[in-house]
């Protein structure tokens, strides 16, 4: 982790309201794992003394990149961040995701925004697979033509039906998975491995399927974060331990999870 001053060298439009900052930051880019989030000082906000935690969307030895959505009001600050100017942030944060088993199908699954935090992962991934991506209609579907540029195959479901199959990304999904069976050797479907990110009611009902069928899924829990290191508590889960359950911090000891190990609030 380093608190480091970056400067901004990209700041535009992306697609519809999703914008992208790419920031200069070459103490924190190499030390990036696919999962991870940084913490950023949004500038003329001096009234809010707490950073905004983002999922880091691409990493190298030379910086960062977010890709965000203006939603409240720190984000609309951001849209105002011009080039040039300084922003300090502390990253990478979070323990990041797993290193992909060779021997499983690899299916990357993300509600709204949350396919920029499995960029990386797609990236640096040796064996491609498929990727779910979810959102309200078609101008919420993001990166398709950039994860299909690394060699998987994208699948996406819109509420409206604007894009792909219509419904929540389960309606795509769950054809997909019944359609393995079980037993199948390396086709069957308890020999995939889930890699999701998104709201929290997607992240359940994936994590369910897990269990049910057998699978591995590692959830990226969508918690409000404050301090991002894991000093406040604002972001604890319930974690299951052999003994009962214990108190996890999505920041530091997360954000990200496996399904099993989650114990849901009803």
């Amino acid at each position: 982790m380093k608190q480091e001053k970056t400067t901004v060298i990209e700041h535009h439009n992306f697609q519809g309201e999703y914008r992208i900052l790419r920031l200069s930051a070459p103490a924190t880019g190499p030390l990036v794992k696919p999962g991870q989030f940084l913490e950023l000082q949004v500038p003329r906000l001096a009234e809010r003394i707490l950073r905004r935690p983002f999922s880091i969307y691409q990493a190298d030895e030379s910086g960062v990149a977010v890709l965000y959505k203006a939603v409240g009001r720190g984000t609309e600050a951001m849209a105002a961040i011009q080039v040039g100017e300084q922003v300090n942030i502390i990253g990478p944060l979070g323990n990041g995701y797993p290193e992909a088993d060779s021997g499983k199908t690899p299916v990357l699954v993300a509600g709204g925004y949350g396919n920029a935090a499995l960029y990386i992962l797609a990236q640096r991934m040796k064996k491609k697979g498929i990727a779910f991506f979810g959102g309200r209609s078609e101008i919420d579907i993001l990166l398709v033509k950039e994860f299909e540029k690394l060699g998987w195959e994208v699948r996406p479901t819109t509420d409206d039906g604007s894009l792909g199959t219509k419904g929540l990304v389960t309606a795509a999904f769950d054809p997909w998975m019944n359609q393995r069976g079980v037993g199948s050797g390396e086709q069957g479907v308890e020999n995939i491995e889930l890699f999701v990110c998104g709201p929290n009611p997607m992240l359940k009902a994936m994590g369910d399927r897990a269990i049910e069928h057998g699978f591995t899924a590692w959830l990226s829990l969508d918690k409000n974060m404050a301090c991002g290191v894991g000093a406040c508590l604002t972001c604890v889960i319930k974690r299951k331990t052999e003994n009962g359950w214990e108190w996890a911090r999505c920041c530091k000891d997360g954000p990200i999870f496996e399904s099993r190990d989650i114990m849901w609030e009803s």
